[in-house]
């Protein structure tokens, strides 16, 4: 076994094409809105292009899980980075013309929002076909920093592009990642022994299956789409907070920087520690994402509520790569791709229920019941799932011991029933 997953020529080759295509993804937010905000003044323009993304996402998650395990995931992977490749060429020269069209850029959104529903249930699959089981934590965060570092620069880079060059090319930047990582897949080594056909009702099906035979699984992934539904929460009403009452758009600004840095700091703590019951405290963690949501209701002194944020962050970034690895451990490798397509189904259609309801609660109650209410319950599910015996037990296994287990022996590798976080 070798000492570090660096030294592993394909995992190599996959880091790298993963963290190239997140900072070129990262620098794309800032740059699509500059883009859409100077081209029609319309902040519904700019939901119509998110939503045109988000929907096909959300719809052909399941579908594209099946894929993942049905058929080589490298293949998957590479094939949808040059779709999205593609498709970010096309928006920047869209917006090279100077008169960008609203119809196109949500056109290209929705093929970029098809082809990631595809891309994302591959991560799995890749990490635990290029890394060995004693070194998949180490893997796991050595990629969730990485993305880490990528999205703390992305914006930034968008930035730069945006204010010397234009933001067309922050997709310029975008597709060339995503092509440079579609070429390094290329030179990907993974073996995959394809299942047997079976109907696609069936797949759906067996990997649904796989998901609820797990009480830490199933139940952890509920407390997962609750944090995402109270980020959204706080992503809505905390600017607003900030900028009145906290000190101005300057305090905004320093959170979400704060978050970054914690997002990192807590990926690179989960690369290092070893808890003897990895999923339960990573779940503890994501429970501390009630603190800034309790300082933004108390609208707490402008540093309280910066270091509350960054330690939820870091909350989320310890059970990132823990997470992925008790997943890679635990599940067959023929389901790995369908189990965490319903992670990230869930993770991603709680948000926009934040999104919504945010809103709706601040108007009627003002925005202190919203955010207290929430702070309440992200904390009470997240540590709730301690009472779980699944979610206590789930992990306890060395790493090295489950890379002993055959790779299809599911029994050896469960650990009584046995998420991470895609949050």
């Amino acid at each position: 076994m070798t000492e570090h997953p660096l030294r592993n020529r394909d995992f190599r080759l996959l880091f790298t094409g993963r963290t190239i295509s997140t900072l070129g993804d990262a620098a794309v937010p800032a740059a699509l809105a500059i883009a859409i905000t100077r081209a029609t003044g319309s902040a519904t323009a700019m939901a119509l292009v998110l939503g045109c993304a988000m929907l096909p996402r959300l719809a052909l998650l399941p579908l594209g899980g099946v894929v993942g395990d049905r058929f080589d995931p490298r293949r998957v992977a590479l094939t949808t980075d040059l779709l999205r490749a593609a498709t970010q060429l096309l928006v920047a020269v869209e917006l090279a013309g100077g008169t960008p069209s609203l119809a196109h850029i949500a056109a290209a959104s929705a093929v970029a929002g098809t082809a990631s529903a595809f891309a994302m249930p591959t991560a799995a699959p890749l990490v635990a076909a290029t890394v060995e089981g004693g070194l998949r934590l180490r893997a796991n965060a050595l990629l969730a920093s990485a993305g880490s570092a990528a999205r703390l620069g992305g914006p930034a880079l968008a930035g730069l592009l945006v204010y010397t060059a234009g933001p067309g090319w922050a997709f310029v930047l975008d597709g060339a990642s995503f092509a440079l990582s579609a070429a390094l897949l290329t030179r990907l080594t993974v073996r995959h022994q394809p299942g047997e056909r079976r109907s696609l009702r069936r797949d759906v099906a067996e990997g649904w299956s796989e998901v609820r035979a797990r009480d830490w699984y199933w139940t952890s992934l509920i407390a997962h789409g609750v944090w995402n539904g109270a980020s959204a929460v706080l992503l809505t009403l905390g600017p607003l907070i900030a900028t009145t009452r906290l000190g101005g758009d300057g305090v905004w600004i320093a959170l979400t920087q704060a978050g970054a840095v914690g997002l990192l700091a807590g990926s690179l703590i989960a690369g290092r520690v070893r808890p003897r019951r990895p999923v339960l405290v990573a779940n503890l963690a994501l429970a501390l994402y009630g603190l800034p949501l309790a300082a933004l209701a108390a609208a707490a002194p402008a540093a309280v509520t910066v270091a509350a944020y960054a330690v939820a962050m870091a909350g989320l970034g310890f059970l990132n790569p823990v997470w992925a690895t008790v997943v890679q451990q635990d599940f067959p490798p023929g389901v790995l791709a369908r189990v965490t397509s319903y992670d990230w189904l869930l993770s991603l259609a709680a948000a926009p229920l934040g999104y919504v309801l945010a809103p709706l609660a601040a108007d009627a109650w003002g925005d202190a019941a919203p955010l207290l209410a929430t702070a309440a319950l992200v904390t009470l599910v997240c540590a709730g799932t301690a009472a779980v015996p699944g979610v206590r037990r789930a992990g306890t296994a060395s790493p090295a011991d489950a890379s002993d287990a055959p790779a299809g022996d599911a029994a050896a590798a469960e650990r009584p029933p046995a998420r991470a976080g895609s949050s």
